[in-house]
């Protein structure tokens, strides 16, 4: 392996481990991932050679990525979001009715997810399944592969909740967690504590960057993609051919997509 292989899954599981915000919520699942980052990163180091080892950076764990830090792309997430959450004001009062008499409770679902450099945040969306839907997670056949979970014909996705996710309405919440910085228009999906507790050391390269509203799997498979090692490679491949003129083509292409209402749940 080249020491610029091993030196960017160091940086990026060092990153991740010395950034992870413990809350009292989830103090013992973030705990966990800190102790097995902490343990990912041992391995690593004990595996590179000698010769290269000593020829390893001071900074080693300081490096980013150019789309963690690009201006350009920030203030197109905050135009990005200013324009969506305009369009979530107009379009709040007939989902929040439609969603409450379709299925009484909460008209927003916020989780705890994991962001950049393995920080936890809430996530905020319309409700498109039942009230309480997690509790009954166990019950539904997991279709997917790997470390995520789907469902095409999930029972627990009410009537207007397959609207919801069939128009993409449901995420349009997250332009809020756009405009606070924690997540971008464009970059991987935000995965959850438990997944990101399993996951294997090639795996945490996509917490290297902020977790986006669409990304590459997103325009090129939507839904139809259940394999997880495809949607890292696809995360992956968007973090080396990142550009701003990338962002905005995969921009225009989710727009595409989403009034095409291709490969939605």
């Amino acid at each position: 392996m080249k020491l610029d292989t091993y030196l960017h899954k160091i940086q990026a599981i060092s990153r991740i481990l010395s950034s992870i915000q413990v809350t009292s919520a989830s103090q013992q699942s973030n705990n966990q991932i800190a102790n097995r980052f902490s343990l990912e990163r041992q391995h690593f180091i004990q595996a590179i050679p000698q010769e290269q080892l000593t020829s390893l950076p001071a900074d080693a764990d300081c490096y980013e990525l150019p789309c963690v830090n690009s201006k350009a792309k920030r203030i197109i997430d905050i135009v990005g979001a200013l324009v969506g959450l305009s369009i979530t004001a107009i379009i709040y009062i007939p989902l929040a009715a439609a969603i409450y008499l379709d299925n009484p409770g909460p008209i927003l679902f916020s989780q705890t997810r994991v962001g950049l450099h393995g920080r936890t945040f809430r996530i905020w969306k319309f409700r498109s399944m039942i009230k309480d839907a997690d509790n009954y997670k166990h019950l539904v056949e997991n279709e997917a592969t790997g470390y995520i979970f789907k469902n095409q014909n999930d029972p627990r996705v009410t009537r207007v909740g397959k609207f919801l996710r069939r128009t993409s309405l449901d995420e349009f919440p997250q332009f809020f967690n756009i405009l606070e910085g924690e997540m971008s228009l464009v970059e991987t999906r935000p995965p959850t504590p438990n997944e990101v507790s399993e996951y294997f050391p090639h795996h945490l390269q996509r917490l290297r960057v902020k977790p986006g509203l669409t990304g590459e799997w997103q325009v090129n498979g939507r839904s139809e993609i259940k394999d997880f090692e495809e949607m890292v490679k696809m995360d992956i491949a968007y973090q080396r051919k990142w550009s701003v003129a990338y962002d905005l083509n995969l921009i225009l292409k989710t727009i595409v997509v989403v009034f095409k209402t291709k490969g939605a749940c």
